[in-house]
């Protein structure tokens, strides 16, 4: 069974900076969005060295329960193992945009975000989540973040709040006609003629990680490559012995004791490992 531990090691053996040309030719990737997330199946698959097409959709079937769309998280989910979301952003100081669902502390089987094809891929209730965020050019990627979701996001109830609440006060409006809908609300015919309908969405977005944790770390930008990877010591303690061996004694992976912010209450800390990697 894969996990990130395993990913990381990948990437070490193989850390690939200019993502576009190295994919665009064997895959028909046209975009560096596309290839990260091509990047990070093959990292945690094992794939990255693969090019026979075959072989490579083989490994991809046993090491992934599902692979998502751009619509829905996520964008993909480890089989008995954590989900993940890639995104990437181009500048230091963008916002991560997550559209129309809010960010994720845990995955659950009961988002209404989530497709039927997601919710049965698997038996499952709820799973950890990576987000998994690329600093990149318009073909290179320069840093790439593993940040868990209960590192980096509050619990769900803080944002399904929200949305409940403009939900409700949106539908308290008189003399409109309002449709059952996913998103924040839907008014139907509001003009004398009946033809106009309006779609109210939530666009969520998230600060990017170089900003929430810049007192933890510094990225070195003028590296070719940076990984950077924050879970909750209880998650990074849950793996195999063997593996935390391999990442402490990797001449480029460096291991720490941290403490982080709870997200759900800063005045608390809550201890996490932060692991990095640096290829000059």
């Amino acid at each position: 069974m894969s996990n990130i531990l395993k990913a990381i090691l990948n990437i070490a053996k193989n850390p690939i900076a200019e993502l576009k040309s190295n994919y665009s030719g064997r895959n028909s990737i046209n975009n560096i969005g596309e290839a990260l997330e091509t990047y990070i199946q093959d990292a945690f698959a094992n794939t990255i060295t693969v090019t026979d097409p075959e072989k490579r959709n083989q490994k991809i079937s046993e090491v992934f329960s599902y692979l998502g769309n751009q619509n829905n998280p996520p964008d993909i989910m480890l089989q008995q193992g954590d989900a993940i979301e890639v995104k990437k952003i181009q500048s230091k100081g963008s916002a991560i945009a997550l559209n129309s669902s809010y960010p994720k502390h845990k995955l659950y089987a009961n988002d209404s975000k989530i497709t039927d094809a997601c919710k049965a891929c698997e038996d499952w209730d709820v799973k950890d989540i990576i987000y998994a965020i690329g600093v990149t050019s318009d073909k290179s990627l320069k840093t790439l973040w593993l940040i868990y979701g209960d590192c980096y996001a509050a619990d769900k109830t803080i944002y399904a709040r929200i949305g409940e609440t403009i939900k409700q006060g949106v539908s308290d409006i008189s003399g409109l006609e309002f449709a059952e809908t996913k998103e924040l609300g839907r008014v139907n015919r509001v003009d004398p003629l009946g033809i106009t309908n309006l779609r109210i969405r939530g666009m969520w977005h998230i600060d990017n990680p170089l900003k929430v944790f810049k007192d933890i770390h510094q990225v070195n930008m003028d590296k070719t490559f940076n990984l950077v990877c924050i879970m909750r010591l209880e998650k990074y303690n849950s793996f195999e012995q063997e593996e935390k061996d391999k990442l402490q004694y990797h001449q480029h992976i460096h291991l720490k004791d941290i403490q982080i912010k709870n997200p759900n209450n800063p005045a608390q800390l809550i201890d996490a490992k932060l692991i990095t990697m640096e290829i000059s």
